[in-house]
């Protein structure tokens, strides 16, 4: 008999730590129950064994959650990320081969704590969008037979969704992450490139690839990332992460929030997709956001070079010498899909990059408007049959939305939204510039509370609210002089890619000075602890690399501090040293410093 485990990360902390449950007594029951799902959704291609598991659970002996973040965590892994002394197949026997040593992900993960419970399915070579393209067995939907798991990290968001682990590694080039994410009511968070190693990880486009997480809430995803985002040196393509994308910025959303909405919107038929959509769209509204219309050409012209430009090459480059040596080793609908790939030449490629750039720069504009994207997951979900009778056309319908994302460089999290009349999960994607995880993760966070669904695998949503407002790569100023809107100092606000966000009020706290010398002519505000007034301000956005510049050019006795407006959050904004008073007149009782100029005028 099947027990059902809360395999939330909170949940099984609290459980460990009051000795209710244990890593072993966990551990070896989901075993069990991997072992009779398999036959059925063939989510594993290799399920450790007792004797491979031993290792992992003795390393526990003797520690507890107090020093370990992911003590006793199951996870599962996608079968072309190494672990160490279990084969690597790439769902292509004749590819495999042992490892002897793990991804750097994995080892982080095992270092931290957690358990790997196998090797995932997936469509061969990580080359398919559906689930159904391995020898090892068709991947089919978890909660509805007709409909297949998605893929290619098939297995990984199966293992999630069906309960046998908490969370799972997949990878994601042109979707593999997010597309069965939405099929199997999960979080999938394909981070920028770069963010997490990919070092230990069969390629399909090297420059593009991306390790995913599959996790049944966006806090645990973004617990996880945040443990996990490290620069690797065995990995090349590896990236630092700026600071403004740490653990402390997954947080609620803030209300006034932009996010963009595709005016080129496409559902393919489905009689469902479209209300589900405008019904998420509503739901982000009510958490304080505004929907922006933006073309969405230029993603879709990316999104189509993925495949029809020279990248295919790229793919076939891993598997060339298996094609050309073994042909028969790799299955016809792969062999399809790469056939193209050895007659592009090196001039196909420089044009294909340089027409990708060109998109980039457009598309970068775009996001530069608004906070994050909003998109459906894929137009429609896709049936078992459809898939066998057109194998290539209904994969590319999955990857309508999600072809581009590793292409122009951004960050994407998958967030379950719905559930269509036969019970068939429906998801969509926020994504948005690159180094916004966390961002995107913490409105992610309050969409899943907005529209409260089941989540998978028995497991329910934590009540507690995150405390702190979500943080992306935009830090906000007050002004409340010379950098206001239309005065001599505001270029250097608009230089650095400043916008203005609100036009309001200081708390009545305030003094404010017309400061002595110049030119420029410059206010100071002094908060004062009686006898203070409401101050007219402007609060700007910046991005956060622009802020240390904009910071060391501000001329003494200014500087930057907080500030508290009239709704009573605090802000960075201009301070003034008590020292800078001297000869200063106080013109508190125009309001502002526009009043004041106006009045001099």
């Amino acid at each position: 008999m099947q027990h059902e485990f809360d395999l939330r990360l909170g949940a099984l902390k609290a459980a460990y730590t009051s000795g209710s449950l244990t890593p072993r007594q966990l551990i070896l029951a989901l075993r069990e129950q991997a072992a009779a799902l398999n036959p059925e959704f063939h989510l594993f291609i290799h399920l450790l064994s007792l004797a491979e598991l031993e290792p992992y659970l003795a390393a526990l002996d003797g520690k507890s959650t107090a020093e370990l973040p992911l003590f006793g965590v199951p996870f599962a892994i996608k079968d072309n990320i190494d672990l160490a002394g279990v084969p690597t197949t790439a769902a292509c026997p004749a590819f495999a081969y042992v490892p002897e040593t793990s991804a750097t992900l994995v080892a982080q993960l095992i270092a931290l704590g957690a358990v790997p419970m196998g090797k995932t399915n997936l469509d061969q070579f990580a080359t398919g969008l559906n689930g159904t393209r391995s020898p090892y067995g068709e991947c089919r939907n978890s909660l509805h037979p007709a409909y297949p798991s998605g893929g290619s990290s098939a297995g990984s968001a199966l293992a999630v969704a069906l309960g046998v682990a908490s969370f799972a590694l997949g990878t994601d080039t042109a979707g593999s992450g997010r597309v069965p994410a939405a099929l199997n009511n999960l979080v999938g968070l394909k981070a920028t490139k770069g963010l997490i190693s990919t070092a230990g990880v069969v390629p399909a486009c090297r420059t593009l690839d991306c390790v995913t997480y599959f996790t049944a809430t966006a806090a645990e995803a973004s617990q996880l990332l945040a443990l996990t985002a490290r620069l690797d040196a065995r990995d090349e393509y590896s990236r630092a992460n700026p600071l403004w994308n740490d653990a402390s910025a997954f947080g609620k959303p803030r209300a006034g929030f932009r996010f963009g909405v595709p005016t080129q919107l496409e559902f393919l038929g489905c009689a469902e997709s479209p209300a589900l959509f405008a019904r998420t769209i509503e739901q982000l509204k009510a958490l304080g956001g505004e929907a922006v219309e933006i073309d969405f050409a230029p993603f879709l012209e990316a999104a189509r070079l993925l495949y029809e430009g020279p990248w295919v090459a790229e793919r076939y480059s891993v598997a060339s010498a298996l094609i050309e040596q073994q042909p028969d080793a790799v299955l016809p609908v792969i062999k399809a899909v790469l056939e193209k790939a050895p007659s592009v030449s090196g001039v196909d490629t420089f044009r294909a990059q340089y027409r990708l750039q060109a998109l980039k720069a457009t598309c970068d504009r775009i996001l530069a408007e608004v906070d994050c994207v909003l998109t459906p997951a894929y137009p429609r979900p896709v049936t078992l049959d459809e898939l066998h009778a057109e194998p290539v056309k209904r994969n590319s319908d999955l990857g309508y939305y999600t072809n581009f994302m590793n292409m122009l460089d951004y960050a994407a999290v998958a967030v379950p939204a719905g559930f269509m009349q036969n019970g068939l999960p429906w998801g969509v994607t926020l994504f948005g510039r690159a180094f916004t995880d966390q961002y995107l993760l913490g409105l992610a966070d309050g969409l899943q509370r907005q529209h409260g669904l089941p989540l998978s695998g028995e497991r329910s949503l934590n009540a507690q609210v995150p405390a702190t407002v979500a943080r992306n790569d935009r830090a906000r100023v007050v002004v409340c002089g010379a950098h206001l809107d239309g005065l001599p100092l505001n270029w250097q606000l608009r230089q650095r890619g400043g916008r203005l966000l609100q036009a309001t009020q200081s708390s009545p706290d305030y003094r404010l000075y017309a400061l002595a010398g110049g030119p420029v002519q410059r206010p100071g505000m002094v908060r004062v602890a009686e006898g203070g007034v409401a101050i007219a301000v402007e609060v700007w956005e910046l991005p956060s690399a622009e802020l240390g510049s904009f910071l060391t050019g501000i001329p003494a006795p200014l500087g930057l501090g907080k500030v508290q407006l009239a709704d009573g959050s605090w802000e960075t904004g201009f301070i003034c040293e008590p020292y800078g008073l001297a000869g200063a007149v106080d013109i508190s009782h125009f309001g502002g410093w526009k009043a004041y100029l106006q009045n001099q005028a």
